[in-house]
């Protein structure tokens, strides 16, 4: 099995980025906010990687971190979710925003995945309740049900999740903005030099 692939980036799609590795060309899927983190061609990259063995079809995926392969192969283990959904989830949502969703049974924020509906994002949330452990001493303060749709509208409008979770971090804490608002605001923190 193939569990981490270095070489230089040879070319980059929406899904997915072709490594070269010693002349030969490894085509590996990534989760959708991967592509703009790696770089551009050229550059050096290390990706912890799993092969996804079907009947008819040997699939790469690569992660940046362990964390996020970890996560997946977690994933892969609920009944009903297999790599194109994990892999979208995890573009979605964040490891840790993942590990919240889960202990604190918030099906609503895995169900804005494309393709995780309300019954399946329960179903990730029943197998994964005693899996999954915080990070840390003390669990982050769970995202509410405001800030994910803030998140969701920003890499909406084509920002990944790093960045839209570091402009929701930048909003003021103490007032009580609308949702529309705080977008707006998100917006400003892009915008200023």
């Amino acid at each position: 099995m193939i569990a981490q692939l270095s070489g230089t980036v040879w070319s980059v799609g929406e899904d997915h980025v072709v490594v070269r590795v010693g002349g030969i060309g490894i085509r590996v899927r990534v989760p959708p906010d991967a592509p703009a983190q790696l770089g551009d061609v050229g550059q050096p990259v290390e990706l912890f990687t799993h092969l996804h063995v079907r009947e008819n079809e040997l699939a790469l995926y690569g992660f940046l971190t362990q964390e996020e392969l970890a996560l997946f192969k977690l994933l892969l283990s609920v009944s009903g979710v297999g790599p194109k959904v994990a892999l979208a989830l995890l573009g979605v949502v964040s490891p840790d925003a993942l590990r919240q969703a889960v202990t604190q049974e918030n099906p609503a924020l895995l169900s804005r995945a494309p393709g995780v509906g309300p019954k399946t994002a329960k179903s990730i949330i029943f197998h994964l309740k005693d899996k999954l452990i915080p990070t840390g001493a003390q669990a982050a303060p769970l995202l509410s049900d405001a800030d994910a749709q803030v998140i969701a509208a920003l890499t909406g409008l084509g920002f990944s999740l790093v960045e839209a979770q570091t402009a929701l971090q930048s909003l003021p804490k103490n007032e009580d903005l609308s949702i529309e608002e705080q977008v707006r605001q998100a917006l400003t923190y892009f915008a200023a030099p």
